[in-house]
């Protein structure tokens, strides 16, 4: 019980300390993102926008998927899916990147996948506003649910950062997991309901199925409900949201802690 005490009080105070540090690195990724951009922060606006033009174009309008409002169907699981897969995809060599950085002086290695994750979840509270947009040109009057929103963007950051802690790890190890990781997007995509409702898979019972349990449609499905649906979920998909972020975050953290001791050999 003291170990596990000391071990969370070493990490928040490590976050405090290291805070500064924290707020410095993702404003250098965000100079570097839009580093000679005109538009800068402004892409993190319009490129989920032109997303959306083109994903409704294709699907909306010429493959006829029927869902209401489909602009908005589509970009409200398109913006937690892309926060997702954003912190993921630059956590995974956060650790390798940072190694001139760590072999100089201290600093707790979980901070630069953590910072990513951060770095992500900033660009998704901006792809918010092109998710206003589509919606009031849609005329999807906003909820009293909407409210409520900050539970799955919070639950789906925690996840997020589980899996970055896990990732950002055995890559060091494996650095084949980054070209991989690519591929299991793409297959991760295609198994949480962004594009096409649930329904559509009614008469495959194994696939819906798996689709349900992906975690990510949990994520996507809360946070559709409460924006677009004014639905607030049930109890059992609180609580499987809970579990999933617990879960995969004691499962990062542990690999990580235990990982980390030979980083320095590895990177």
């Amino acid at each position: 019980m003291t170990t596990t005490s000391s071990n969370k009080g070493n990490f928040i105070s490590d976050i405090k300390r290291f805070s500064p540090l924290l707020k410095n690195l993702v404003s250098k990724d965000f100079k570097l993102k839009y580093r000679r951009s005109v538009l800068g922060v402004a892409w993190s606006v319009l490129n989920p926008l032109f997303t959306m033009l083109v994903i409704t174009t294709v699907f909306g309008t010429l493959l006829k998927v029927q869902v209401e409002n489909f602009a908005t169907y589509y970009i409200l699981g398109f913006s937690i899916w892309n926060f997702f897969s954003e912190a993921t995809s630059l956590s995974i060599s956060s650790i390798l990147t940072a190694a001139p950085l760590i072999k100089k002086v201290y600093i707790p290695k979980y901070i630069f996948p953590l910072e990513k994750c951060l770095f992500a979840l900033v660009n998704f509270l901006f792809s918010l506003i092109a998710v206003t947009v589509v919606m009031l040109c849609q005329g999807v009057a906003p909820k009293l649910t909407t409210l409520l929103i900050p539970i799955p963007i919070f639950l789906c950051f925690i996840f997020a950062c589980g899996a970055s802690l896990f990732l950002s790890a055995a890559t060091v190890y494996f650095r084949d997991i980054q070209h991989l990781y690519g591929v299991f997007l793409t297959v991760l995509m295609y198994l949480t309901p962004i594009i096409y409702p649930l329904s559509l898979l009614d008469g495959h019972q194994f696939i819906l199925k798996v689709v349900t349990l992906n975690p990510i449609t949990q994520y996507v499905e809360y946070f559709r409900n409460l924006v677009m649906y004014g639905t607030t979920p049930s109890l059992e998909s609180n609580l499987l949201c809970i579990g999933y972020s617990v879960l995969m975050f004691v499962i990062g953290a542990l690999v990580f802690k235990k990982a980390e001791g030979k980083f320095i050999l590895h990177i």
